[in-house]
């Protein structure tokens, strides 16, 4: 099984504040998995702070 996160930062790294952005989609998908099963076929999409979509994670076989 694989857990793959692929975040799009944009041609800006998220307007230079790249670590910053990472980091809380981090913090709070780390959080929140625990709500998930994480069987093959679960994932979510990612959202930056301004509440765009960003990317999405998923669990593969």
């Amino acid at each position: 099984m694989k857990f793959l996160l692929e975040v799009d930062m944009g041609e800006d790294a998220f307007e230079g504040k790249a670590a910053e952005e990472l980091g809380r989609i981090l913090r709070y998908w780390g959080g929140n998995l625990g709500h998930y099963a994480l069987t093959p076929g679960d994932g979510e999409s990612l959202h930056d702070s301004a509440y765009r979509k960003v990317g999405r994670w998923t669990v593969t076989e």
